[in-house]
């Protein structure tokens, strides 16, 4: 049933989350942090599989451990990450543009032939990289 009058909608800030991190894996603070299909905590790759949520904030290194023995901190936000190269270099032409992940720390204008996964809204581009909001 749709609203009728004001409602109080529960909230939470939603900054900082934490999740449960791949079996043999290990995440470096600072890198671009994304979920499997699976929904373990994986470091950006090229993979149509991941879902992209933020930045770590801190190393976790689960490389001796099983699926979720370790958790790692994710902060959402606006992120500035490495642009990729070449024709899939982003330009301000496409801020507003989705980009895609290319690695735990670049984005690329193209799903490189429906071969990655969304990174997030392209929001500015400077001369260090391209800020993404995720």
């Amino acid at each position: 049933m749709a609203l009728a009058a004001d409602r109080n909608t529960p909230h939470v800030r939603g900054e900082l989350e934490s999740h449960p991190v791949k079996a043999a894996t290990k995440i470096y603070g600072g890198s671009l942090v994304c979920l499997d299909a699976a929904g373990w905590a994986v470091p950006g790759a090229v993979a149509t599989t991941l879902v992209a949520l933020g930045r770590a904030e801190e190393q976790v290194d689960n490389t001796a451990g099983a699926n979720g023995d370790l958790r790692v901190t994710v902060r959402r936000g606006r992120f500035r990450w490495k642009n990729s190269a070449a024709a899939d270099a982003i330009t301000r032409a496409e801020i507003g543009d989705d980009c895609y992940v290319v690695d735990d720390e670049t984005v690329a204008k193209t799903s490189g032939g429906a071969t990655r996964s969304l990174a997030g809204k392209i929001v500015d581009l400077d001369a260090q990289g391209v800020w993404v909001e995720s």
